[in-house]
């Protein structure tokens, strides 16, 4: 199950339940496999309804230029080929409650899950707690939304093609995008989960924010309300980086964007005009309608690779073999998968483009995107230098579903208010430099504690970790929970704490393992790290950077070790020693350099009074001895 090309409509699979009267669905969909999880659309249950689809654009016109609204700029988190997705932090509640949510602009809805949880797996972040939240309000049955059985509160559900579901009561907050945003906290509707099945269950991420196009999507939310521009973008990092970035409101585009029209009457899915794929600057022997089937071309951050009709595939798969002659053609990662790999390529991405050809979508109005070999490739985990291809047939679907692999270091807008999607290569981790926006992304938040009050319902900005100059810290510890038996972690704890050094940045060394507790199937691990070398503490700005990568969430280890939860962290200052403690080695030193000089002096003047013994004891030949009586016999 960890990829798979389901169509988007030939079974009816998707039960929603929004606050609309009109249904709408989500395209978030996890399927975590043993080697690279993959993302995949979920069945669409009903036709878009056109006329609202005509009245949205209506009123999309109706809005001012985009420089006059903010935006939100926040950060992406994760790996796309290595979790499966990227996710993004989210505040909600007063005080706030964080939360790591999948990015997905196929999805509707936003949910975390809820403290009354019935059967909800252990995410990444505590569940939301309601009842911890000043400026919580539960959703009250009405006309436009389903209602529970007791008529008192609106309810959704989300069924996804692999069969996970998310279903649980509608509630309204205030949602914070984070100190880097310029776009104040907003109230905004959200589902608060009672019940997750099959990998939602199972996830390491909280839950989804929806981006796609429906009443209850966080996009249509802010524009209905008028604080941000109808659009918003997304850059994915590329390969081997991972992380990114998202705005939420608009952004002035760079001025040699890639645009294509995308129709929001013809799905509820951001499409695209694709019409030609080219390899290595030839077109591939296609009708131009192949990629106008069913959905047409769709473009979904939820999934992981991409997928082709069955004639797309072979004229693609054919055309990128004829140019790779020179290379051996090897097995996939993965048995149960025939996946197309390749090996004697470099390891380096940046040469990557000097053995594998390039490859264009050209769009209706004449514009080519140019794919690089990270938008088509992902890396074989076994072989060094072996890549596989990143698009597959689509099984008998003719819908073409260009998931996040096509757009790997790539900015991409979704300018909804003007129906466009345009894309910018760039590398995304450099993303504000590159857009002269100020405020980038800074390594550590430093946002102060908003407080509450009557009249402002703006809740605190994400923790400000500030550290006094004068503190010098002797070591970071931290508890952490891992859904598998001791008996099974306890041969790989070096492998576990290597991973742990890894992704702190610091070395293996430094990480000391310092209790253990196996209860049933879990483990609790309580770890610390310690200054590096022959330093006697560790720096603020090491600490401060560990601090951060524990509070928010950031440190991943792999998924042979189960799902984790960091259950606290803690910050223990240098202890101050004694005199004798501070001094004791260089008194022993001192003592020991004594006792070697005084037994050397003693040694050499040992050795000197024999020898002046030897030489006191010498008689002549001839000088006079004293008689010895002898004994008798």
């Amino acid at each position: 199950m960890a990829r798979a090309s389901i169509p988007l409509l030939t079974t009816i699979v998707a039960f929603v339940y929004v606050i609309q009267s009109n249904p709408a669905t989500s395209t978030a969909t996890i399927l975590h496999g043993r080697t690279r999880p993959a993302m995949v659309l979920p069945l669409y249950l009903s036709q878009p309804n056109i006329s609202r689809s005509i009245s949205i654009s209506r009123r999309h016109l109706q809005r001012s230029h985009l420089n006059s609204h903010p935006n939100a700029r926040m950060r992406l988190y994760d790996d796309l080929l290595l979790n499966g997705y990227y996710t993004t932090r989210l505040w909600i509640g007063t005080p706030p409650q964080t939360f790591a949510l999948i990015v997905d602009t196929g999805s509707t809805v936003t949910y975390v899950p809820c403290a009354t949880c019935e059967h909800c797996g252990d995410h990444q972040d505590p569940k939301f707690e309601p009842d911890l939240s000043s400026t919580y309000q539960p959703v009250k049955c009405n006309l436009d939304c389903n209602c529970d059985r007791e008529r008192a509160q609106c309810v959704y559900e989300r069924k996804y093609a692999e069969m996970s579901s998310s279903s649980g009561v509608l509630g309204e907050d205030i949602i914070s995008f984070g100190n880097e945003s310029d776009l104040k906290p907003q109230r905004a509707v959200f589902g608060c989960e009672n019940v997750e099945t099959g990998d939602l269950y199972s996830q390491h991420a909280d839950g989804i924010i929806g981006l796609g196009r429906g009443d209850l999507s966080v996009v249509d939310q802010l524009v209905e309300k008028g604080v941000i521009s109808d659009s918003f973008s997304l850059c994915y990092g590329g390969m081997d980086v991972g992380g990114g970035a998202m705005v939420l409101g608009g952004i002035s585009p760079p001025k040699d964007m890639v645009f294509t029209h995308s129709d929001p009457v013809r799905s509820p899915y951001y499409n695209i005009d694709l019409k030609v794929i080219h390899v290595a600057g030839k077109p591939l022997p296609l009708n131009p309608k192949v990629f106008d089937g069913k959905h047409g071309t769709v473009l979904d951050s939820g999934t992981t690779y991409a997928y082709l009709p069955e004639a797309a595939f072979l004229a693609f798969k054919d055309a990128i073999m004829s140019e790779l002659q020179s290379l051996k053609q090897i097995r996939g990662p993965d048995p149960n998968y025939n996946d197309i790999c390749f090996s004697g390529a470099p390891s380096d991405v940046s040469q990557l483009s000097d053995t594998f050809p390039a490859v264009e979508m050209a769009f209706g109005n004449g514009q080519k995107l140019l794919l690089a070999p990270e938008n088509y490739l992902f890396r074989h985990s076994k072989v060094r230098g072996a890549y596989c291809l990143g698009i597959f047939q689509n099984g008998r679907d003719p819908t073409t579903l260009l998931g996040g692999i096509i757009v790997r270091n790539t900015l991409v807008m979704y300018d909804r208010e003007h129906s466009k999607i345009g894309f910018w290569k760039t590398n995304c981790s450099e993303l504000w430099e590159r857009l002269h926006i100020t405020g980038a992304l800074s390594p550590i938040p430093s946002s102060s504690e908003g407080k509450n009050s009557s009249t402002d319902l703006s809740p605190s900005e994400p923790p400000n970790y500030v550290l006094p100059g004068d503190l010098q810290i002797g070591r970071i510890t931290f508890d952490m929970f891992l859904s598998i038996n001791y008996s099974d972690l306890r041969p790989h704890i070096p492998e576990l704490a290597d991973s742990i050094a890894q992704e702190l940045d610091v070395n293996t060394s430094q990480v000391h393992l310092l209790n253990f507790m196996s209860k049933g199937n879990n483990s609790f691990i309580a770890w610390a790290v310690f200054p590096s070398g022959s330093a006697n503490y560790i720096s603020n700005a090491t600490a401060l950077r560990i601090i951060s990568r524990l509070a928010e969430h950031r440190v991943h280890i792999p998924d042979t070790f189960g799902n984790y939860k960091l259950l606290q962290w803690n910050i223990e200052p240098k202890v101050k020693r004694t005199w004798w403690q501070e001094h004791f080695l260089m008194v022993v030193l001192a003592i020991t350099i004594m006792m070697v000089v005084g037994l050397s002096v003693f040694g050499i003047l040992f050795i000197l009074r024999r020898r002046r013994q030897s030489v006191n004891s010498y008689k002549p030949v001839d000088a006079a001895l004293p008689e010895q009586e002898l004994q008798p016999l």
